[in-house]
Parts: structure tokens; sequence; C-alpha cells
């Protein structure tokens, strides 16, 4: 009922529509379409003139009213060291341009009205003036050149890369930003600092950025799902693109970049101010005490009105800045400045995209070595796990985690020196050192079967340790076989956990 009786209404609009304009061909026919034409003209020209009244004080009204919601103005200032030349070369090409538009604007209307068409009236004829010629081409120039010349020189800074003698990881940081329908995937350095090598071939479900795996580089790289940088250090964003044409928009920063796919671009820009900073300039009060920018006092959540201000709820945030598709909205990443001292504790959290997920694996070419930094971490483990059982009164024992066997056998494999060569350089380092070697097993075959491949196991680690130059007076071999069991022997981690070789510290 309710879309029938606004059907009609239209309908009956229309019909008025059209019966005024009969009406006026009607009165104009009856007048003369000349005494016509001329009350239209004056009319028209009247109605620009109180448009003009109405529309330019409207402009500059409105751009004041909502200065604080506009970048660069009120609490948006830049939150970049170079943003602050970005604003200031927008508000130069402003005040130039908004001189032209007011003044364009008062003569379009003023001339509107006071040319309109009148009977007998006469065109000024005006063949060449060289005054005026001279004026409306020589400020206009002098305005571009300055403009230009403004607009090249915050290019020049804006655009420049780091420097060619500044050490990644030292003097910046450089992290990678890759765009997708829909996502953006995010690369951080390692420990190194430095990002390893991609090659668009490698893409696939595992790799999705193309990491080449056998360059060691990329070995320490992990994917946060969200950028989080230190305040106040040059960060330089390798940027491309996996399929469409995107762009990496951190308008808060004043960032924003293509991203192109088969060409890599880049951009460098220094934050200097942290989340928590600019929430406090959104919820800043004034002199009064109250909200210096009241919308964001409202509620951030409509339906929570006693929940966090919008202030309080406010993050930096990565955006694509093109109409990449319909899922293009999902593309928003959340970007958090910190201090240095947040940011070291947040890498200390991260891990590494290849060990947690290609590290021995069919993608994995050192699928069967260890890496330099588990062989580091793994003395480190042992390291601690000695320090323990030396200061302890009561537990001396250390467990070798790292130490395996053949199935059913007591040969060790290749990667077992790591662990005993620990060992050995405990037993140099300490030379009042001497330890019981014992071997255990689970309880899968027969007990004598067990005590007798324990015994061979833990003889086979005396005699590599004896092979490295260590004294047999310092070494007991015990084999223990299934009689000492730390775990259940009902599961197979339990089992696992029971096969084992460790040492106990019998003086110091």
């Amino acid at each position: 009922m309710t879309s029938l009786l606004i059907i009609l209404c239209l309908a009956l609009i229309g019909i008025v529509v059209v019966q005024i304009g009969r009406l006026t061909e009607l009165a104009g026919s009856i007048r003369g379409e000349g005494e016509t034409q001329l009350e239209i003209n004056a009319t028209q020209g009247k109605m620009m003139l109180a448009f003009m009244v109405i529309f330019l004080p409207a402009c500059a009204i409105s751009a004041l009213y909502y200065q604080d919601s506009i970048l660069g103005y009120g609490p948006h200032t830049s939150a970049s060291d170079h943003g602050a030349l970005i604003d200031s070369s927008f508000n130069i090409t402003l005040f130039f341009t908004g001189i032209v538009f007011f003044l364009t604007h008062i003569a379009l209307f003023w001339f509107s009205y006071k040319y309109s068409g009148k009977t007998n009236a006469k065109a000024a004829f005006m063949p060449h003036d060289n005054k005026l010629e001279l004026i409306w081409t020589a400020i206009p120039a002098i305005v571009m050149f300055y403009l230009v010349s403004d607009g090249l020189v915050t290019w020049n800074k804006v655009m420049a890369d780091v420097p060619v003698d500044a050490v990644v990881g030292q003097d910046y940081t450089e992290i990678h930003a890759q765009g997708m329908q829909f996502a953006w995937n995010l690369r951080y350095p390692g420990p190194d600092g430095v990002l390893g090598a991609t090659n668009y071939k490698m893409i696939d479900g595992s790799n999705p950025i193309g990491q080449d795996w056998n360059d060691i580089e990329n070995l320490d790289d992990f994917h946060p799902s969200e950028i989080v940088l230190p305040v106040g250090k040059p960060v330089r964003v390798r940027i491309t693109a996996r399929d469409v044409l995107h762009n990496f928009y951190l308008p808060h920063f004043r960032v924003k970049m293509d991203a192109v796919p088969g060409m890599p671009t880049y951009f460098v820009f220094t934050p200097n101010t942290t989340t928590e900073e600019y929430r406090q300039r959104l919820g800043e009060l004034d002199r009064n005490g109250d909200p210096k920018y009241p919308e964001w006092h409202e509620p951030a959540d409509e339906t929570e009105p006693d929940g966090p201000r919008r202030w309080e709820a406010f993050e930096y945030e990565l955006a694509c800045a093109e109409l990449c598709g319909k899922g293009h909205f999902s593309m928003r990443r959340l970007v958090k400045i910190v201090s240095e001292e947040e940011y070291e504790e947040w890498l200390e959290n991260q891990s590494s995209y290849y060990l947690t997920t290609i590290r021995n694996t069919d993608k994995d070419p050192f699928a069967g070595q260890l890496l330099d930094t588990e062989i580091k971490a793994r003395k480190t483990e042992f390291t601690d796990n000695l320090q323990k059982a030396l200061s302890s009164e009561t537990d001396k024992i250390v467990k070798l985690k790292y130490i395996s066997y053949e199935t059913g056998s007591a040969k060790l494999t290749a990667l077992s020196k790591y662990e005993l060569d620990n060992v050995v350089a405990a037993l140099n380092k300490y030379a009042n050192l001497t330890i019981e070697v014992a071997g255990h097993t689970d309880n899968t075959g027969s007990e004598e079967a067990n005590l007798a491949l324990s015994q061979a196991r833990a003889q086979t680690v005396a005699d590599y340790l004896t092979g490295k130059g260590i004294g047999a007076e310092r070494l007991r071999v015990v084999g223990y076989g299934q009689l000492k069991p730390t775990d259940t022997n009902a599961t197979e981690i339990g089992r696992e956990n029971n096969r084992r070789t460790e040492f106990e510290i019998l003086t110091q």
C-alpha cells in the first residue's frame, strides 16, 4: 500500500510539473516570447546571485566545521616525519587554488546577474589589452612556478631512498608487504635484520610470498598478522603485488604507494607518534576539562554505551587505496607504533615462518641437516640444563635430548654429534667433573634385551667422548634398560620419553 501511495504521489508531481510548463508556454504566447525570455533572464540572474551568497559561505563554513576530521588538521597532523612536508605543500596549494576558486565563482555568478540578457543591450568590444594579457599570464605563471618548485623539493625529500651507507637492521628497518586479492602478506626479517630473496615462480600454498628457501637469509624471516614498528626509526617497505594493482596506504603517516605486479616499489618513512600518543591526542581535553574533539569521545561501539570511547579504541591501519575487486574492503591490517623496548619484546615473541611451516617438509632444501641457529639454540639449552644441575643439591641429572640411535641398535645418528660435542666442551671446561653415562629404554621387548641395548647405547656415547680426548676414568657407563621410566609406557609419547640417554654428575 505504501509503495502504491509513493508511486501515485510521484505521478501527481510529474503531472503538476508538466501543467506548469504548459501554463508558462501559454503565458509566453499571450505576452510575447521576447518579454518572457527577458523575465527568465532576470530571474535566473537573481537566482545565480542568491546561490553565490549561499554557496560560497557554505563552502568556507563547512571546511572550518569539518577541519578536525580532515587529515592534516585538528588532531590529525601527520604521524611521520615526512608527512609535515606533504601537509605543508597541500596547504600552500589550497591557499592559491582557494583564492582562484572564490574569485572565479564570484565572477561567474555576478556576471550571470549583471550581464543577463536585456533589450537593446550591446556587448563591449575589446580587441586587445596588453596590460590585461600580462596580468593573467604573469600571475598564474609565477604561482605555478612556485607550486611546482615547492612540490618538486617535497617530492625529492619524501621519495628519497635510504642512504647508500645505511646499514639495514641498524640504521633502518626493512619489511615486505605483498598485496593480493584480498589480503596483505607481511614479512619481517629475523635476527639477521635482512630480508631473504624471493621468486614469484616459488609462490604456492605453503609459500605465499615466494621465498627462496635456498637463501639462508630467508630462514629467520617471519610473517606477522599486523605491522608493528618502533617510533623514531626509519622504515623501508618493499611493496609488491601478486595479481592485480593494489596500493599500500597508511593515511595517518602520509604513505601511499602503488603495488604493481612485476614491478617492485618501495617507500621510506619514519613514524614519530606512537599509537598511544595518537590516542591521547584524539582524547585531549580543553582548559575547562571538556573534550576538545567531542566526536572522539563517543562510544566506539554504539551497542556498548559504557564501553571504550572512540579515541581509546583508535588504531592506525594499512589499507588498499585501489579498487582491486569485490573483496577490496578486507585488505585492512592493523598498524602499531610502539617504543623501541616494546618493539624488541614483540620481536622476541615472533617465530620464523620457515621453522614453523617449511622445516623438514618436502619443500625444505635443508631437511636432515641442522642449521646454525638450531645448533646454537641446542647448545644454549644444554648449557642452561648443565648449570641447573651444577647448582642443584639434589637433581644432578642432565638429559641429552638430542641424542638418538638407529632403530633397535646402539648406532648413533649423524645429528647426535652436536649434542655430544656439547658434553665434550663441558667436560673440558670443568676439569674435575666426573659423570655417569646412563642408557634407558621403554618396556617394549624383553627386560634382558632392553638392558643390553641400553648398556650398549651408553657405551657408544662413552666411546665417542673418549675418542674426543676425555679420560675414561671420568666416565661410568651404566645401562638401566626399562627399570627407571620417567613417563608412562602406555602411550607412544610416554615410551618416547622413556627411551633416553642422560648423565648424572658424580663429582664437580
